[in-house]
């Protein structure tokens, strides 16, 4: 009777081992840490709010330290070749970590995930998962297949996802300003762009999850947010029985009405797709900011078709009118591109004609850097040398700083209506936040107002594009 108590005993002992081990593995995989560093355009900034949701449901929590990580993701942009450069750079040093921490997971997710899938698994051995845009899902499984010991991919494209139910962790938040992502791909085939091959054919989300998402983020406080998508002015969204359809403009007015304290941005608009009725949308609600990007990339109407932008000069002119005419307050900021396939130095000139025409308050501006496995790679040659590039982009440059002055001297005497995002990087006495245009303002610490209110601001004098004042009642 003795050995038998004493073999039930040590079996239980043994199981209450084995529980406990259970129990440490359970709590140790709801306590790890998740660090995510995001490149590129805002939506990767948006998927990476995404991709912390539907691990926090895993029991990660996010962490702004990669080295006391227990998954470290890079979500990564593929437009540029110096961004991928960057991110092989930023694995190496990952990679480093391993040697401490064995049990680290090192991905990559997003546009450059699909395009280097197996150079960064195999033949480089950088990471231990690659996750395309539209496999975000599916990382728990993908993260077990790791600490199996193999390593893991999912770069499927989608026609469905749009991760509407997915409520996204706000990341490295200011509380007051959000995205909301309200498609997804693109069906423009720029000749010189990746994304419709990283990102798949466009899908537009459900009208309705949009608005919810807004009213939540208003109920938590915040008073600004950005809808996005790789071209917004293609938005269109049918229920299920055809009943209900809403486009672009009739989103914009749904969420303008949740409600007036909250500010609107979208981006990015596409010169061909660009209506009137968003134009008068926008122009009817006070809370939707008169600002748009307008991406123009070059102001030659050869180099246009050989972008396959499906527009020439004259239509982009005529949507700048449009604008103009429907908003005559309204900001526009491009994108502009140099030294195209075959680039002559007039057609050079004509994009810079085209800047000098619009004035364009802001800019992103590049030289051309072909991506690998588009058209333009597959068919037109990159024949515009380097120096030349480089020569053409400190022009551009430089004349985008004469507009960008100018645009804001023109601010000069007015007030603007600005949200409070925070203090100026260079000083606590000051506040930094942005108007209507989209334009930084700063301006005296007022304690009778905080960050996330609005103020109006009358403007005393400017930088290259900062505008700067003093609060007025």
């Amino acid at each position: 009777m003795l050995e038998l108590d004493l073999a039930s005993k040590q079996h239980d002992e043994s199981r209450q081992g084995e529980a406990l081990v259970l129990e440490n593995k359970i709590k140790s995989e709801h306590q790890r840490k998740l660090y995510i560093e995001s490149y590129g355009c805002a939506m990767n900034f948006s998927d990476s709010e995404i991709v912390a949701s539907i691990l926090s449901e895993e029991g990660f929590t996010t962490t702004p330290d990669y080295t006391e990580a227990d998954v470290i993701f890079i979500n990564t942009c593929s437009i540029r070749e110096n961004a991928e450069t960057r991110v092989r750079n930023r694995l190496k040093q990952f990679k480093a970590i391993k040697r401490t921490n064995k049990g680290l997971v090192i991905g990559v997710l997003g546009c450059m995930a699909e395009r280097l899938k197996s150079k960064f698994l195999e033949e480089e051995q950088l990471v231990d998962v690659v996750v395309g845009p539209d496999a975000y899902r599916d990382l728990p499984n993908l993260i077990h297949q790791v600490n199996d010991g193999q390593k893991a991919i999912n770069v499927l494209l989608s026609r469905e996802e749009t991760y509407a139910d997915v409520s996204p962790v706000r990341l490295n938040s200011n509380g007051i300003s959000a995205f909301i992502s309200i498609m997804r791909g693109c069906d423009n085939m720029c000749s010189f762009c990746v994304v419709p091959f990283t990102r798949g054919r466009e899908r537009s989300r459900d009208a309705h999850s949009i608005v919810k998402e807004a009213q939540d983020l208003l109920n938590a406080g915040y008073k600004e947010v950005t809808l996005l998508g790789q071209n917004v002015d293609s938005y269109k969204w049918a229920s299920a029985d055809g009943s209900e359809q809403v486009n672009f403009a009739q989103l914009l007015e749904m969420v303008a009405l949740v409600s007036p304290d909250l500010r609107i941005r979208f981006s990015t608009s596409h010169p061909k797709d660009i209506t009137d009725e968003v134009l008068y949308t926008m122009a009817k609600y006070d809370n939707i900011c008169k600002y748009i990007h307008l991406p123009v990339q070059s102001g030659n109407s050869r180099i246009l078709d050989l972008m396959n932008r499906t527009y020439d000069r004259e239509w982009y002119i005529g949507k700048v009118d449009a604008i103009r005419r429907i908003m005559p307050e309204c900001a526009i900021s491009t994108d502009v591109i140099s030294g195209f396939c075959s680039e002559t130095e007039a057609e050079h000139q004509e994009t810079l004609s085209m800047m000098e025409l619009v004035k364009y308050e802001f800019a992103y501006m590049f030289s051309y850097s072909e991506r690998p496995g588009t058209p333009a790679a597959k068919k037109l040659t990159d024949d515009v040398p380097e120096e030349v590039k480089q020569r053409r982009l400190t022009e551009i440059i430089a004349l985008q700083q004469q507009h960008s002055h100018y645009r804001a001297q023109k601010r000069i005497g007015k007030i603007e209506k600005v949200l409070i995002e925070g203090f100026s990087k260079k000083s606590k006495a000051d506040y930094s936040g942005r108007s209507d245009h989209n334009h930084v303002v700063i301006f005296p610490v007022d304690e009778k107002y905080q960050p996330g209110d609005y103020v109006n601001v009358l403007v005393e004098k400017t930088t290259t594009a900062t505008l700067i004042g003093r609060i007025v009642e």
